[in-house]
């Protein structure tokens, strides 16, 4: 039997990492993987979105 939903489970090091307070941390390769900003201002976002300003520096 083929696990369909095989592509959209989270690989630790890849996809995310736990930070020293034991917080789930998503890398810039998951974000772009996801395909869209949701404006949450995250540590690694690829899309520049600056929480402060509520818009895109890139």
């Amino acid at each position: 039997m083929i696990d369909e939903n095989n592509g959209n489970k989270l690989i630790e090091g890849e996809d995310f990492y736990f930070t020293p307070e034991g917080y789930k941390c998503f890398t810039e390769k998951h974000h772009l993987k996801r395909g869209y900003c949701c404006k949450s201002g995250c540590r690694h976002c690829p899309y520049g979105f600056d929480k402060k300003t509520g818009s895109n520096k890139k």
